[in-house]
């Protein structure tokens, strides 16, 4: 039985604590249940091989008395695979136990440490050994490579963002746009953190199974996330364990907030979904309440505020029925404690920071309730007959 989201999110939040508490939430799941789980998060992980010749890595982890055996294939030029079944072709052993594996995917970041496993080299059986004499005699570096690109997987490294854009077939970096670096500029601070990533558009129109690109991006950023996909057509074919997708209009302010009821709140909202400017502005007002304090707001793509294909208006100043407008009206929000006699709205309340670049804009949410300039004050600059310096 597949872990649900829901059980994900109990195993992540238990490997930041107390080993009693990952235990407890190991036999909860189900060990076997856990196992499948880190092993296919482990895959996912994995860096790209660059071993030239297939070698078989077994991997067993232990609980509670029981042994539970996985095989993964890894050859360069080719996705690293979880093998069915329990092959004599394995060439390696890399032995866990089940606990320290999940506090390694799951806990806070850490470097690599030693000690974290055990290891053989498995030549006993006539078919490894065979491959071992044979293939391998004279490409002994290949098992090495293979070995250490499984082990890439049992960790959270400090992989860059546009690499992984790249690796999982996303625009954001090296084609049309040019995110990332800002992305990380504003999300590095959380990439350790128990994250609920929301991301509106999920790419591969009416294929239930396609898409899911810079989903499954972020997930390999965030570790020890959970990503939401929103998107007009059903995505079902694409749900696991740390991923799950909706169906929805982001232009229904009823289904949004009735989402950011059941789903919210959230550490990141990604607007990357039709970019029609009447859909991005009742998204970022039904949904911006569903983000925590200190999370992001951000929109994809703003350049279609000047497309009248998308609802945008190519007047040199924006109105404010298009992104770029809304963002204006923003920087108003942002200061309302200037203005006399402003209460501000719940949005003015909560915007901390707007910061805009190009076709991408992060805002920013806390408690903006700082204060504003004394009236007094104001007034001394007011009837000052010279220019304050």
């Amino acid at each position: 039985m597949q872990v649900t989201m829901e059980q994900a999110e109990l195993l992540i939040l238990a490997a930041g604590g107390r080993e009693t508490e990952l235990a407890a939430a190991i036999e909860e799941v189900g060990a076997k249940a856990v196992c499948s789980l880190a092993v296919e998060e482990l895959v996912f992980r994995c860096r790209l091989p660059s071993n030239k010749t297939h070698v078989h890595v077994r991997l067993d982890l232990l609980h509670g008395g029981e042994r539970f055996t996985h095989t993964i294939g890894v050859q360069a030029g080719r996705p690293v695979t979880l093998v069915e079944g329990e092959p004599d072709t394995a060439i390696f052993l890399l032995e866990f136990e089940l606990a320290e594996l999940v506090r390694s995917l799951y806990g806070p970041l850490r470097e690599r440490r030693p000690g974290t496993h055990r290891s053989r080299l498995l030549v006993e059986r006539p078919t490894a050994k065979a491959l071992y004499d044979g293939p391998l005699r004279g490409d002994w570096y290949s098992v090495g490579r293979a070995v250490d690109t499984v082990l890439s997987g049992c960790s959270a490294g400090p992989s860059d963002l546009g690499e992984l854009s790249v690796r999982h077939g996303t625009d954001k970096w090296g084609t049309w746009h040019w995110y990332t670096p800002h992305y990380e500029r504003h999300l590095r601070a959380l990439r350790g953190e128990p994250v609920r990533l929301l991301e509106i558009g999920i790419g591969g129109y009416d294929d239930p199974g396609l898409g899911g690109w810079s989903l499954k991006m972020w997930k390999a950023y965030f570790p020890r996330g959970l990503m939401t996909g929103l998107d007009v057509f059903a995505k079902h074919g694409l749900d696991e364990p740390r991923l799950r997708t909706v169906r929805g209009d982001q232009n229904d302010p009823g289904f949004l907030r009735a989402f950011g009821e059941e789903h919210g709140p959230f550490d990141v909202i990604v607007d990357d979904g039709s970019h029609v400017n009447e859909h991005i502005l009742t998204s970022f007002e039904a949904l911006f309440r569903y983000v925590r304090p200190g999370g992001f707001y951000i929109i994809e793509d703003i350049w279609t505020a000047y497309c009248t294909k998308f609802g945008g208006d190519e007047s040199p100043v924006s109105p404010p029925t298009t992104s770029i407008g809304m963002l204006q009206a923003l920087l108003d929000k942002l200061h309302y404690q200037e203005r006399p006699g402003e209460a501000g709205d719940d949005i003015a309340q909560s915007v901390v920071g707007v910061h805009v670049y190009h076709n991408i804009a992060f805002i920013e949410k806390g408690h903006n309730a700082e204060g504003g300039i004394a009236p007094a004050v104001s007034q001394l600059f007011e009837s000052s007959p010279s220019t304050p310096r």
